[in-house]
């Protein structure tokens, strides 16, 4: 059997090392050993550059024990006295950290971690053979994908476990421009196609992953998103009517009540009474994801104000009357209330979000960059949450992977940063959700920011180039001792390098991501659309001003032409035409004639 171009078994001279070797083959011995590292003493002879490619810092050396080859990590070399002679020799002395030991059996290298023999005082080290680095990245037949090729040998693919890696979650850590992006377009794209069964849901703080995963994904942004205000739990809604602000106690107290009250007005009403459950009422709370109407909690609060004896209570009545108000009318919120239909549409809304079915394109990008900012922790709560539960509640049958990029952003470890409904809805996920089928993927260039639970709970990290000291820290706790050496690399790694570590791979291993084509890259479109002459201003006047429009009318859908408003209105062109331009591009149809308006009514069982 034939084994990188020669027999199995047969080393070539250079990997043959013994006592009958020449000196000038015998590449090192051990003179210093403890538990945990070894150092070995060389020597170097001048223009002797094959010999000194061997001892360099982050290469894997093995040292002959006889039956074992005790396998280490060089990550010091020094020079005694610091001066070199260009005339003779010059002795080295090399610092290697103890990962493993290789074993023959049945002619089969197999690796342990761990050393059960430690060198001895003047045993030999050579360059490890490539049957043995093979050896200790071998997954021992476990579901695997390529995912790139060891820094060391770029002849071996660094392998990654991929029912491991996504059961236990995992995480991708690296400052800006080192291809974190880049890197989870690969992963995501492996594992995908090694799980089929497997549904992605991106949050997409860049909008760029769209353009990376054309033939996988499904775009959703503010324009298209359907997410309706009744699925939000209390804690959510309050987050959007505060806008971020501490919340005021009476006001959600208040609120607690009449949510409820709205949701049995809604399922007590004769139009309602189709869908009512006997024993449904009664099981109602301000978390039930069950719809109501807006109208009716503005009713209700209003009929409060009329019962009330005293004043001091009305203010926090209209308090939060006017937060509600507010919100309806904010065209950055039409995701959550532009329905004037109140329907049971939650196996739409969880369907199309979670790819239920997948049609061929399981994975969902949702663009956050046209997202106010004080409610991503609202929705990035309601999405988190709601997956958590699909799972659950399939019993295992649906697999779901969240994947958070710029995580840091909405998981910050700093509790006064707000984001507290996210953070537990993806706590929840980090700590339990495996039990069901609900993985997390957490990507950030600041893991000393992020919440320390979240990331404590990623099994399998990726370690890209990171350069601020506390992340370094972070990664280096994380860390198995055994492997820590590993980490002085963390500043100075190239471009898509990366340290693995975990449950997802045989050892930690210094590994480098293919390579993606230029058209699969993350945010590709854009650079593709960018003008060649970066000195040429290509936006007249009339650009400006069309940005600054889309800038005033963020949220808004596009404009429809009179023709179109009028199909969908039911009267006139002329009339329609005249009434579009007083109604702008929200298309209000509040000045329309009440024989108008019961029209539309008509196509709908329930109004708002």
């Amino acid at each position: 059997m034939f084994v990188d171009g020669k027999v199995e078994g047969e080393t070539t001279a250079q990997e043959r090392r013994g006592l009958n070797q020449p000196a000038s083959r015998l590449l090192g011995h051990v003179v210093q050993c403890d538990g945990a590292r070894a150092i070995i003493a060389a020597d170097i002879e001048t223009g002797g550059q094959d010999i000194a490619n061997v001892w360099t810092v982050g290469k894997m050396i093995s040292i002959n024990l006889g039956a074992t080859r005790t396998v280490g990590l060089v990550y010091a070399i020094e020079r005694p006295q610091r001066r070199w002679d260009d005339t003779g020799n010059n002795p080295i002395m090399i610092c290697v950290e103890l990962i493993g030991e290789v074993r023959d059996s049945d002619g089969t290298p197999c690796f342990d971690r761990g050393i059960t023999e430690y060198p001895y005082i003047g045993a030999l080290a050579h360059r490890i053979r490539s049957r043995d680095l093979k050896a200790i990245y071998d997954l021992g037949g476990r579901r695997s994908i390529s995912i790139g090729q060891l820094s060391q040998d770029n002849e071996i693919d660094a392998c990654l476990a991929v029912d491991e890696t996504l059961n236990r979650h995992f995480a991708v850590v690296g400052t800006t421009g080192v291809g974190k992006s880049t890197a989870v377009s690969l992963l995501l794209r492996k594992m995908i196609e090694s799980r089929p069964d497997l549904r992605v849901l991106l949050l997409d703080p860049h909008n760029e992953f769209a353009a990376a995963l054309p033939d996988y994904c499904v775009r959703l942004d503010t324009n298209s998103l359907e997410l309706p205000f009744w699925l939000f739990r209390l804690e959510e809604f309050v987050e959007v009517l505060f806008r971020g602000r501490e919340a005021v106690d009476e006001e959600v107290e208040l609120l607690r009540d009449l949510i409820v009250d709205a949701k049995n007005s809604y399922y007590g009403s004769d139009t309602g009474s189709a869908l009512r459950r006997p024993s449904l009422k009664s099981d109602i709370t301000a978390d039930t994801p069950v719809p109501y109407r807006m109208a009716d909690l503005l009713r209700l609060i209003d009929e409060r104000m009329g019962q009330l004896d005293t004043k001091v209570e009305r203010p926090f009545h209209r308090q939060i009357k006017s937060r509600l108000q507010s919100a309806l009318n904010d065209p950055r919120y039409r995701f959550m209330f532009a329905s004037h239909v109140i329907e049971d549409s939650i196996h739409t809304v969880i369907g199309r979000i979670f790819r239920v079915p997948a049609q061929g394109r399981p994975v969902t990008c949702f663009e956050m960059a046209g997202l106010p900012s004080e409610i991503v922790n609202s929705v990035c709560s309601v999405l988190a949450r709601l997956a958590f539960d699909l799972a659950l509640w399939s019993e295992g049958k649906l697999k779901l992977l969240v994947m958070c990029e710029e995580a840091h952003r909405y998981m910050p470890a700093d509790p006064r940063l707000g984001f507290a409904p996210t953070r537990h809805a993806l706590s929840r996920i980090a700590k339990e959700g495996r039990k069901y089928g609900c993985y997390l993927g957490v990507v950030t260039q600041r893991p000393g920011d992020l919440d320390p639970t979240v990331l404590s709970q990623c099994s399998t990290v990726f370690a890209m180039r990171l350069a601020n000291e506390q992340d370094q820290s972070i990664i280096r706790s994380a860390i198995a001792d055994s492997s820590a050496s590993t980490l002085t690399f963390l500043s100075a790694m190239g471009q898509r390098e990366a340290i693995a570590f975990g449950d997802g791979v045989a050892t930690t291993m210094r590994m480098k991501f293919q390579q993606l084509p230029a058209h699969l890259l993350p945010g590709a479109k854009d650079d593709a659309e960018a003008p060649a002459d970066p000195t040429q201003d290509d936006i007249s006047e009339a650009g400006l001003a069309l940005i600054v429009d889309r800038l005033r009318n963020s949220g808004k859908p596009p404009r429809q032409t009179a023709s179109a408003f009028s199909n969908n209105l039911g009267v006139d062109r002329a009339t329609a035409g005249e009434r579009w331009h007083h109604s702008g591009a929200l298309g209000s149809v509040y000045d329309l004639s009440e024989a108008e308006k019961a029209g539309l009514a008509t196509r709908s069982r329930f109004s708002r």
